[in-house]
């Protein structure tokens, strides 16, 4: 009986698995599939085809202004310092007004003799004319007297353009702004004698500041025809448009390399002068294109592929790409792939679309 009843129960389990095998259920090797396969990738990085080149250098100032008195005499009064700020008309130094003011009083004395000069030799030849007329007076006399009130104008004149010159040399005493700026320069101290135009102030004009960098011999064929962007150390990831303004046609005779002032565009006073500029040189028309090995290019006669792998699914992507050169150890893909793409670089004539892959970091 006990025999009996295992062939049963045996016979039973063979029905369940046979049922269960008709009824469609997979086993679990069958479930799983082939396992991903490993695949070397590199990342691309789109770069131009011909190297930025970069040059070190210091913002500064469009315009600079040296201020200076017109007059010569004793400075009085030093009202800015470095780094202050000033607008056009404001009082930058003065002289010592003593003299000035002397010079005026004795212009405005000598005005006034003039006058009465002009006065007393106006009315003697209106007198001579008179008697003139009447016979009591010669022509002889009335030519002596008609030269001295010509002289009195003369004089008159004279006295109202040492009059003007006095004022205007008051005037003088007080150094003024022409522009809104900022003080970059201070040369002179109260007390200090100065002479006329000697340089007594520096004021730097705020409204158009420029890169100044040094350039090799190399590189003054890029600087005329490159577009230029300009970094700043205080702010590595603020790109500033820039152009080439002036560029020395001699250079420096100890660095033997030539100035170059590059006119920064669209800038605010986060922009400080002095501050520390990196000026980028690419050559104008040059595209961006990713390097990438030769191994990782294939064409199955539709033009050169490469295989992208999708970040999602871990799969396959062949993506048609344009060549724009090849290297001696590269080719310089110009289109089909972007920063960032993780691109099939070897075995890539052995692989299909849609396989799930394990990426490897090319070394």
């Amino acid at each position: 009986m006990s025999s009996a009843r295992h062939i049963l129960a045996g016979a039973a389990l063979l029905g369940s698995a046979f049922l269960l095998s008709a009824c469609g259920e997979p086993a679990p090797a069958e479930q799983a599939g082939p396992p991903p396969r490993p695949v070397q990738v590199t990342t691309v990085t789109l770069r131009p085809v011909e190297a930025d080149k970069t040059f070190v250098g210091v913002v500064r100032p469009r315009w600079e202004i040296d201020l200076s008195f017109r007059v010569a005499g004793k400075v009085s009064q030093r009202l800015v310092e470095v780094g202050q700020r000033v607008k056009a008309g404001d009082v930058i130094a003065k002289l010592d007004p003593e003299d000035f003011k002397l010079e005026q009083g004795s212009a405005e004395a000598e005005l006034a003799a003039a006058q009465a000069n002009l006065a007393q030799t106006s009315a003697e030849d209106g007198r001579y004319r008179t008697l003139l007329a009447r016979g009591f007076a010669s022509n002889a006399d009335l030519d002596r007297k008609s030269v001295a009130k010509e002289e009195a104008v003369g004089r008159l004149e004279r006295a109202k353009r040492a009059l003007d010159l006095a004022r205007n040399k008051l005037a003088y005493s007080d150094l003024l702004s022409t522009a809104d700026g900022v003080v970059s320069l201070t040369a002179a101290e109260p007390g200090q004698v100065v002479t006329a135009g000697q340089t007594v102030a520096r004021v730097a004009r705020l409204d158009e500041k420029e890169a100044l960098v040094a350039l090799p011999e190399t590189a003054l064929a890029d600087a005329r025809t490159a577009d230029a962007t300009v970094t700043l150390w205080a702010a590595p990831d603020r790109k500033i448009k820039a152009r080439l303004r002036e560029l020395s046609p001699q250079p420096d005779t100890a660095s033997r390399t030539y100035p170059a002032r590059f006119t920064l565009e669209n800038v605010d006073d986060t922009v400080a002068l002095g501050m520390t500029a990196t000026v980028l040189l690419r050559p104008a028309g040059t595209k961006d294109v990713a390097r990438l090995p030769l191994s990782a290019v294939f064409d199955r006669g539709s033009g050169p592929h490469v295989y992208v792998v999708d970040p999602k699914t871990k799969t396959l992507i062949a993506r048609p790409v344009v060549v724009e050169a090849y290297a001696a150890d590269a080719a310089l893909v110009s289109q089909g792939v972007s920063d960032g793409d993780q691109v099939v670089t070897m075995g890539a004539q052995t692989l299909e679309p849609g396989r799930l892959v394990r990426t490897v970091a090319a070394k």
